[in-house]
């Protein structure tokens, strides 16, 4: 019997961002960045892979650590492996790509795409070599930063790069200020800032040989940097990218300058004329109908992430905030409908996921796996860990939950199935006295209530649940005192 599975899907102890999934044979692997639970900075820990059965997504499992930062040369110049990707090559091997940084980012921009080989999707990866002119030189044009690459028929692309406003200033090059801030940003030369046809910032991609390493035909732009007048002027590129193909159109998977939403543009060439297709995913839930950023329902930031076809569904795969900032980011995923006409519809964020359905309301769950968790003014992320007070999944040693609710703070899980659900249950600590009302929508009217006292201990709360049968969300919403710790939700 398949269990359940909900978002994040990992462990909440395990900090899996930037996910690239890949199916190989029967099985599908995780491939991403790998955050430290609570940790100072992007990406503190080496690689490690999870994969699940392409027919049962509840089942995730460990495969252990694949790679090391220690086995790249430039270690410890620069200390962290950022966002990576996986492609099988054409003997069969599997490839790994990947680009090295200093803390908080500080030096991401400025080496090589580094590569490692495995015969395994999830084997012990070895340090193969830089992606290379053939003269051995590293190919160090545009910004080398966020590679993906796809075997595309045989054909080996990788798609890299990022991008910043700041050549969108009239006449930017005469802007010393300018010049010198993007010469310190990206470690390139004056000569390469101002004289790079199109700029050296935007997304980029190159085709590299069968040795997977060496430059076969010369890097160039598949977007324009300058998209102004153009479908993407308000979605514009800004990291991230991913390349699938479904048929003949090829799907490129981006973060965008919003920096909370994975957005999609479509062309039927690899390499030039991709339009602007939508948003996949936002992390705050900002753009479905309507919601404005102001309005976003959870601390929004770094979005990284792809889609991908397992068992005939697809997915959108992308990562959450926790701990108040932008280093402990975990893996979320939600199905998502490709139209006929080949667009796709943003996919509304979820606590259930990739679960074939609702979840249940029998049992246990963890308070962490809410999709929504917000006091009505939460804030975007930006390389930072905040200090003030806002509702947060966070842990303390083994204790995982949702820290910081005070007056005014919803939570929100999407969705529970409902059967003959009668009583509902929290386990919480409490410095404060209010109310914790629970309901089947935003502002609706409660279908159970808690009075809260201050508890120094986690203690089990029990009510009467008048919710009907059905599928719903359920709505928590605090209105008092001091603040509450909610580790558990229970139904009964």
């Amino acid at each position: 019997m398949k269990k359940q599975v909900y978002n994040p899907f990992l462990p909440l102890n395990v900090c899996i961002p930037d996910g690239e999934p890949h199916v190989f044979g029967d099985r599908v692997y995780l491939y991403g960045s790998h955050d430290k639970e609570g940790g100072e900075t992007f990406c503190m820990l080496d690689y490690v892979v999870y994969s699940a059965p392409i027919d049962d997504l509840t089942d995730w499992r460990c495969e252990g650590t694949i790679y090391c930062a220690s086995q790249d040369p430039d270690y410890p110049n620069r200390k962290y492996m950022y966002a990576p990707d996986v492609v099988q090559g054409k003997d069969g091997r599997y490839y790994l790509y990947y680009c090295m940084s200093g803390a908080f980012g500080v030096g991401g921009y400025f080496g090589p795409i580094s590569v490692a080989v495995c015969d395994t999707p999830a084997g012990k990866y070895e340090f193969l070599g830089h992606v290379r002119y053939p003269d051995g030189r590293p190919m160090l044009k545009y910004v080398c930063f966020d590679p993906g690459v796809i075997n595309d028929n045989g054909v080996i692309r990788i798609y890299y790069g990022t991008q910043y406003d700041y050549e969108q200033k009239e006449g930017w090059q005469q802007d010393e200020s300018i010049i010198q801030e993007e010469m310190k940003m990206f470690g390139k030369s004056r000569e390469e800032i101002l004289g790079t046809e199109g700029s050296v910032m935007g997304p980029c991609m190159v085709v590299v040989e069968d040795d997977m390493l060496t430059v076969k035909e010369e890097p160039r732009h598949i977007i324009p940097y300058d998209t102004r007048g153009t479908s993407f002027e308000e979605h514009p590129f800004f990291e991230a990218s991913s390349m699938r193909k479904m048929g003949e159109t090829y799907y490129f998977v981006y973060s965008s300058k919003q920096n909370h939403e994975l957005c999609y543009a479509t062309s039927k060439y690899p390499d030039r004329d991709f339009v602007f297709g939508g948003t996949l995913v936002s992390n705050g839930d900002v753009g479905m109908n309507g919601r404005e950023e102001k309005d976003r329902l959870n601390m929004t930031g770094t979005t990284h992430g792809s889609i991908e076809n397992i068992g005939g569904q697809w997915y959108v795969f992308y990562h959450r905030l926790t701990h108040k900032s932008d280093y402990s980011r975990q893996a979320c995923a939600e199905k998502i409908t490709v139209n006929p006409d080949g667009s796709i519809r943003q996919a509304e964020i979820t606590s259930c996921g990739l679960n074939d359905g609702a979840l249940p309301a029998k049992g246990t769950y963890p308070a962490g796996i809410a999709c929504v968790i917000t006091n009505g003014h939460m804030p975007h992320g930006c390389n930072s860990i905040y200090t003030d007070h806002f509702p947060n999944v966070t842990h303390r040693g083994e204790d995982r939950f949702i820290g910081e609710i005070s007056d005014g703070t919803l939570i929100g899980y999407r969705y529970f199935d409902f059967r003959q659900a009668e009583k509902l249950s929290v386990l919480l600590r409490s410095t404060g006295h209010g109310v914790l009302t629970a309901s089947d929508e935003m502002g609706g009217q409660a279908v159970s209530a808690f009075e809260i006292t201050p508890a120094g201990e986690w203690t089990k709360l029990e009510a009467a649940l008048n919710m009907e049968d059905g599928v719903h969300p359920l709505y928590l919403f605090y209105t008092g005192s001091g603040e509450l710790e909610l580790k558990e939700i229970a139904f009964d």
